[in-house]
């Protein structure tokens, strides 16, 4: 995910995304997840690959590096998203290209960057929620391992690419090159470990799951009222005065467990069995509604059907319709920054598998070639 993630966002913000794949089925996701809708491409693959043009290349072949050098001669980025050593044996790494091409910014996301005794691993998202900590510290305290159902890996990998990539694209407007960046799944997952990296150094001991609490605040998590469950935040002093008057218990403020944040802390386990006894005796909504009237943060846990259809969601357009040639409209996530000067915009559908070779290789002059590198290899 971590490569196209990041190429899509680009493409969204105006780039022109050249997505080059291997010819025989290309793009392993265009495989992937358990369920099809019309055509051959799975809605994963749609969902990563909107604002791209697709040409497959045999890049084991000498015709296939012929093109694919010719458009890293013209282009500003490439991003790359294999292991530690593939692009060299291809002969498309950073210093062959960039002697080409000195303005280019070239990409690498691995596993666990190009560097390193880990640097030659495989790594997918899972791997790398395991090795940076991720999963010792989720999940409910005492049961079995638990990781994050969002790949934080691997979509953090692709932001932290994109940042890197934004920012040598500043750079070389003063120093007029390009330069390599190296980001990888591991230390996406690991920088993403704020909290959990600051308790350690400043109590010696790797934290622990928490389930939904916090680790800077109490009471921060999801407690069970009569008819489903809500999350809540009262994230200082300000806000624990005004839920104690919510929940009906302000004896709670003289009470020497509870005093201050770092007593809450201490106390999480008996605060929340406490809590929930009064959480039972009302709805979701009733807590809700009654949390926000008081401008404490809360809210209800909803599923992806529930925010997906709802009015705020759409509000935002973080739904949008998009036209692709063979499913006809499908649902993709929308923007989710916003920019008042140069808007993102959907310009093309994700690409079928090599749907733009011919419009790219006579963008680059290839016409009159077409039938030698047919010949030699280029495409298969």
């Amino acid at each position: 995910m971590a490569g196209p993630f990041c190429c899509m966002l680009l493409g969204d913000m105006g780039a022109d995304v050249i997505k080059v794949e291997p010819p025989n089925g290309g793009d392993q996701t265009r495989k992937s997840m358990g369920f099809r809708m019309k055509g051959a491409d799975s809605p994963g693959f749609l969902a990563l690959n909107r604002n791209k043009r697709s040409i497959a290349l045999n890049l084991k072949s000498e015709a296939g590096r012929e093109v694919f050098y010719r458009l890293v001669d013209t282009a500003d980025i490439v991003v790359e998203n294999g292991r530690p050593g593939v692009a060299k044996k291809l002969g498309i790494d950073y210093p062959t290209l960039s002697a080409r091409n000195p303005r280019l910014i070239y990409a690498s996301i691995s596993g666990f960057g190009q560097t390193g005794p880990w640097s030659g691993r495989p790594g997918f998202d899972l791997i790398a929620q395991a090795m940076s900590g991720i999963i010792s510290a989720m999940g409910i305290p005492g049961a079995e391992p638990v990781k994050s159902g969002i790949s934080v890996g691997d979509l953090g990998a692709g932001l932290f690419s994109l940042y890197g990539i934004l920012s040598a694209v500043i750079g070389r407007e003063k120093t007029g090159q390009g330069q390599y960046v190296d980001a990888s799944l591991f230390e996406a997952a690991l920088a993403l470990g704020i909290w959990e990296t600051t308790e350690y150094w400043a109590t010696g001991k790797s934290p622990e799951p928490l389930g939904t609490a916090n680790r800077m605040s109490a009471p921060y998590q999801a407690f069970k009222a009569a008819d489903g469950h809500f999350v809540v935040g009262a994230a200082n002093q300000k806000l624990w005065t005004a839920f104690v008057h919510v929940v009906g218990l302000p004896q709670l403020l003289n009470d020497p467990r509870f005093i201050e944040n770092k007593e809450r802390l201490q106390n999480r386990v008996a605060l929340a069995e406490l809590l929930e006894t009064e959480f039972a005796k009302q709805s979701v909504d009733h807590w809700v509604e009654a949390f926000l009237g008081a401008g404490v943060p809360a809210g209800p846990i909803y599923d992806y059907g529930q925010v997906l259809a709802s009015e705020h969601t759409h509000a935002r357009e973080m739904v949008m319709d998009v036209e692709h040639p063979i499913e006809g409209v499908i649902k993709s996530l929308g923007f989710p920054v916003k920019l008042s000067g140069t808007p993102q915009s959907v310009r093309r559908s994700a690409p079928l598998l090599a749907q733009h070779t011919a419009e790219i290789l006579s963008e680059l002059g290839f016409d009159d070639g077409d039938e030698s590198l047919v010949a030699r290899g280029a495409f298969a």
